[in-house]
Parts: C-alpha cells; sequence; structure tokens
C-alpha cells in the first residue's frame, strides 16, 4: 500500500475533491491510499482506522464462516464507501476487504474526525443514501438467482471482477457465491468460450466480447 505525499497529494485531491460531501472543511484530514491488485484494504475481524471512499478500482467482501469456509459476499466499486458499519457502530464485526484492480482510496482517520463527521448532517443524508441502495442491491442479488439464468449472472460477474479485462478468480469461490455446481460454472465457461466471448490463458479467461458479456449483464438491471 502507498500513501500519497505532498505534491501528489495535492494534485489528486483537486482532481478528485469529496468537498460537497461534507459541511466542514475536510480535505486537511484526508489521506490517500493506493492498493495494488489482492491487497487486503481491511483484515477479516479487524477493525479499520479509517472510513474510505473509493475513488479507482474495486474490491471484494469476503466472510469466514464457523466451519472455517471463506465466501465471497459482495462487490465494492468506485464512489463507494468502506468501514461505514464501523464508523456508525461501536460493536461489528469486520468483513475482509480484498481488491480486484489497483485501487485508491480517500480514508478519513476516525481519530481525528470521526465526531464531525457522525455531526454532519450533510454527509449523513448522502451516507443514508449509499446505505440504502446497498440494501436494495444485496436484495436484487438473491431475486436474480431464481429469475435469471447462470448465463447472465456469470457475464455480470466476469465483468465486475475482471482485471484488465482478463478474469482470474477461482471456480470454488464463483460457485459459491452464484450458488451453481462447478460442473454448471464450467459448462457455461466453455459456452462463452465457444462463442468467442472468453479465450482461455492457462487457469485465466481473457474478455473478447465485452459487449456480448455487457449485454447478458445488463439484464440483471433491466428487470
Amino acid at each position: 500500500m502507498e500513501i500519497y505525499k505532498n505534491e501528489k497529494r495535492r494534485r489528486f485531491l483537486e482532481e478528485h475533491s469529496v468537498a460537497h460531501l461534507f459541511s466542514f472543511p475536510i480535505e486537511e484530514f484526508i489521506q490517500v491510499h493506493e492498493y495494488k491488485r489482492d491487497e487486503w484494504i481491511i483484515q477479516e475481524g479487524k477493525r479499520p482506522d479509517f472510513l474510505f471512499y473509493v475513488i479507482e478500482g474495486k474490491a471484494k467482501i469476503y466472510v469466514t464462516h464457523q466451519n472455517g469456509k471463506t465466501s465471497l459476499i459482495n462487490f465494492i466499486n468506485e464512489n463507494e464507501y468502506i468501514g461505514e458499519m464501523e464508523l456508525l457502530n461501536e460493536v461489528y464485526y469486520t468483513k475482509g476487504i480484498q481488491t480486484s484492480t489497483k485501487t485508491i482510496c480517500l480514508a478519513l482517520p476516525f481519530h481525528s474526525c470521526r465526531k464531525q463527521i457522525l455531526e454532519d448532517a450533510l454527509f449523513l443524508r448522502e451516507l443514508t443514501k449509499f446505505l440504502s441502495l446497498k440494501a436494495t442491491q444485496m436484495a436484487a442479488k438473491y431475486s436474480q438467482s431464481l429469475a435469471f439464468p447462470l448465463e447472465n449472472r456469470l457475464a455480470d460477474f466476469i465483468l465486475q471482477t475482471a482485471d484488465e479485462e482478463v478474469y482470474k478468480e477461482k471456480h470454488v469461490i464463483v460457485c459459491d457465491y452464484l450458488g451453481v455446481s462447478y460442473r454448471h460454472l464450467l459448462h457455461v465457461l466453455a459456452q462463452f468460450c465457444h462463442k468467442g466471448y472468453l479465450q482461455k490463458e492457462g487457469r485465466n479467461y481473457r474478455i473478447k466480447q465485452h459487449n456480448s458479456l455487457h449485454e447478458l449483464a445488463e439484464m440483471l438491471r433491466n428487470k
């Protein structure tokens, strides 16, 4: 992880200002963190020291169950928060957050400005909108597993997790997240390769027809 300093930090904050989200001068507190692919922004079970706002990149949320099994439960994209539940709740089991691509976040240290953030009506209105949308999206995910075939859901998953047009996720994680059998997943991946949507490269897949996958994925959002 890299923390931007001095001129690099200043330029980045000028290009990606979030001053409009707060009613107090927040930028004096902000750090800028850059993470490489597969780095952990937050370790599971360890409370973060920052509220993060994602400017660039993608990340995945994981949780470990009592039986030791780890599951992917959701995604984080640009213009979304990380650590908002820890900001609002003194007692909360922190999920693991791992990057899917290079990811750049604005990081607001709790020890410096938590009280001001929690008393800022402008920010809290924005956070409420974010949380309500997040809850709606989670509910939609479960309904989609019943309403749509794997082709649509897998196309959406591939586009969400691909890094520079290369899809690298482990099959067992995907099967668990999408609620399908290993055999069914391999069958649909083979179909995507046959149709020219993907090209297999070792254990990974390169996206060759982004628009075709996008059309399948868009059906989930046009429901």
